[in-house]
C-alpha cells in the first residue's frame, strides 16, 4: 500500500506559530526532507521530535522529488518542509506535487504560517486583490519585464527581498513604479518585528541611513484608479476624434459603437463626437 506525501508549514519565525496538525504528521512520517536539515533540526528537537532527515532544496529538487515518490508507492509517509513558511511557496514543494498528480500519488498539503498574508494584513492596502512575485531577479535585465508586466496592475504588489539586496531593489522599483505607498515588513513574528510604511522615495532614503537587517516583505500599492484612468486618456492625446474612430473601426468594430468607445475614452458627450465622424 503506497503512502502520502505531506507538504507541512513551519512557523516564519515565533515556533509558537506551528499548527498541532503540523507537530501530529511530523511526528507520524516515516522520514522528512527538509530544506536545510542543520535549520530544521533545530525545529524538531524544540519539540522533541525525532526523525530521519534527508536535504530536499532548490539544487537537488528535480533528482530528490522523484527519489521521494518512489520512497511513497513503497509505502512510506514522508513530510516535506521549508526552512520557514509553506513549501512550495517560493521554496522547494511545487515540483513534487507536480509530479505527484502526473504519477497519481496522493498528497496532503496543510495550511499554516506564511509572511505572505501576514504582511498584506500589516501593510494596511487593499487585501482584495494581491500579486505576489517572491524574489525578484538579481540583474535590471531579468527583472526589468517582470515590474513591465505589473506596472499598470491595480493588485497590491508583494515582494520578498533579503537584506543586502534591499536598497538596490527599492531604487529600481522607485524608478520603474513610481512614487508609491510601500509597507517594509522585516522579520515578522521575530522578536525584531519591524513594520514601516512609506513612500517608495522615503523608504529609499531611510535605507541609505539605516542598514537593512533581516529578511523583508515588501509591499507595494497597485496602480490607483485615476492614474490607469489618466493613462488611459493620455494614449488618445496624439490621436485626432476622428483618428480615434477609425481605430476602432479599423478593429472591426462598427462606426456607432466606435463613436461610444471614443466619448466614454475621451469623456465627451456623444453628439461632440457625432460632429468629427460626418466625414469618415
Amino acid at each position: 500500500m503506497a503512502g502520502i506525501l505531506y507538504l507541512v508549514p513551519t512557523p516564519i519565525g515565533n515556533l509558537k506559530d506551528i499548527t498541532l496538525r503540523a507537530l501530529e504528521v511530523l511526528e507520524s512520517v516515516d522520514l522528512i526532507a527538509a530544506e536545510d536539515t542543520r535549520q530544521s533540526l533545530k525545529l524538531l528537537s524544540h519539540f522533541n521530535i525525532r526523525k530521519t532527515l534527508i536535504s530536499y532544496h532548490q539544487h537537488n529538487e528535480q533528482g530528490r522529488s522523484q527519489n521521494i515518490i518512489d520512497q511513497i508507492k513503497e509505502g512510506k509517509n514522508i513530510a516535506i518542509i521549508s526552512d520557514a513558511g509553506s513549501p512550495g511557496i517560493s521554496d522547494p514543494g511545487s515540483v513534487i506535487v507536480a509530479k505527484c498528480i502526473q504519477q497519481g500519488v496522493e498528497f496532503v498539503v496543510l495550511p499554516g504560517a506564511t509572511a505572505i498574508t501576514t504582511a498584506l494584513v500589516y501593510s494596511g492596502m487593499d487585501t482584495t486583490k494581491f500579486i505576489f512575485r517572491g524574489f525578484l531577479p538579481r540583474e535590471n535585465k531579468d527583472r526589468k519585464p517582470i515590474i513591465d508586466d505589473l506596472i499598470d496592475r491595480s493588485e497590491t504588489l508583494i515582494f520578498y527581498e533579503a537584506p543586502h539586496r534591499l536598497l538596490n531593489t527599492l531604487e529600481f522599483l522607485k524608478e520603474n513604479l513610481g512614487n508609491r505607498k510601500i509597507s517594509m515588513c522585516r522579520e515578522l513574528t521575530k522578536l525584531y518585528e519591524e513594520i514601516i510604511r512609506l513612500t517608495l522615495e522615503e523608504a529609499v532614503e531611510y535605507y541609505k541611513q539605516n542598514s537593512p537587517r533581516g529578511e523583508y516583505v515588501l509591499v507595494i500599492e497597485g496602480k490607483s484608479k485615476e492614474d490607469i484612468d489618466k493613462d488611459e486618456r493620455a494614449k488618445w492625446d496624439s490621436l485626432t476624434i476622428e483618428e480615434h474612430i477609425i481605430r476602432y473601426m479599423d478593429d472591426g468594430i462598427s462606426k456607432k459603437d466606435a463613436m461610444k468607445k471614443v466619448a466614454k475614452d475621451r469623456d465627451l458627450p456623444k453628439s461632440e463626437i457625432y460632429k468629427h465622424s460626418l466625414d469618415i
